[in-house]
């Protein structure tokens, strides 16, 4: 797994890493697939009041690209919502692979000659 961890307007101090990596921890227990990671960290200074902080991250799996974001006052609740969502639409695709629970042709027309009966 290829893991990007980048800030604008933000320098990522070594303990942002690592709650990042603790947190990116859960999506990778969940999915073992994860091909490559880009997280990107943003201070935006709209005004001195509303300053935002932002959370993205690029999550490529075989076969799909997720990409998720969020805002918030504090980085560190940014980066919680952002991975909270992130593990949702990870278990979501996990179960889209998963679910091919398809009856085979010769069982569904032992059932129908069964129920014809």
């Amino acid at each position: 797994m290829n893991l990007t961890i980048s800030g604008h307007h933000l320098e990522v101090t070594p303990s942002l890493r690592e709650y990042v990596l603790t947190k990116l921890d859960r999506v990778t227990r969940h999915f073992d697939q994860v091909v490559d990671v880009t997280v990107l960290l943003t201070v935006e200074k709209q005004k001195e009041k509303d300053r935002r902080q932002k959370a993205e991250v690029n999550l490529h799996v075989k076969g799909k690209d997720i990409f998720v974001e969020t805002a918030h006052e504090d980085l560190y609740a940014a980066i919680d919502q952002l991975m909270d969502k992130l593990d949702r639409q990870v278990c979501r695709h996990k179960d889209r692979v998963q679910k091919h629970h398809h009856a085979s042709h010769k069982r569904q027309a032992d059932m129908a000659f069964d129920v014809l009966q």
